[in-house]
């Protein structure tokens, strides 16, 4: 097979796995991009993979834990607090925004772990592969990473009186 051939059914696929690890499809698509050229370059090694999608999904994988290390120190980073949530009808994309927000609090491992169990499909050996760990350290980042975004997701929420006297959710 040929980078070219790959590339049409190879890239969107990739893409979408990039978007979920990330959480935001801009940077998602530099990381495939980089990983597409790497992987172009040095296709021959690729394609003699066992499973070159999987040397691929790796190559992002790896990609993302060291862009997350790297840029982490330069990039500024401005949180902005809405004071306040306005309601959105659309409870599955508020769902999927509050899991991608928690996601994002999550150490690089532990939401690349998450990320190649339930998007990815992953089993725990092919996570500790893609990865360069043991399958019983994976498991314990996922236990780590799901006990706190349960510990998250049911937080309760907590409400504020403005001046106005109108209660707002935070």
């Amino acid at each position: 097979m040929t980078f070219e051939q790959w590339a049409r059914v190879g890239l969107p696929k990739l893409l979408r796995f990039a978007t979920a690890l990330c959480g935001s499809g801009d940077l998602a698509g530099d990381m495939v991009q980089d990983v597409a050229l790497k992987a172009h370059r040095h296709w021959d090694r690729v394609r003699e993979a066992d499973v070159p999608d999987a040397y691929l999904r790796k190559m992002l994988v790896n990609e993302y834990l060291s862009w997350r290390r790297k840029w982490s120190r330069i990039v500024p980073r401005a949180e902005i607090f809405p004071t306040e949530q306005l309601a959105d009808h659309a409870n599955q994309q508020a769902d999927r925004d509050q899991l991608l927000t928690e996601l994002a609090k999550l150490p690089r491992r532990q939401r690349a772990v998450l990320t190649l169990r339930y998007y990815g499909g992953l089993s725990d050996p092919e996570i500790a592969e893609t990865l360069g760990c043991t399958a019983s350290t994976v498991r314990a980042h996922a236990s780590r990473a799901l006990a706190a975004l349960r510990i998250e997701m049911a937080a309760p929420k907590t409400f504020q009186t403005s001046r106005t006297g109108v209660t707002h959710a935070h």
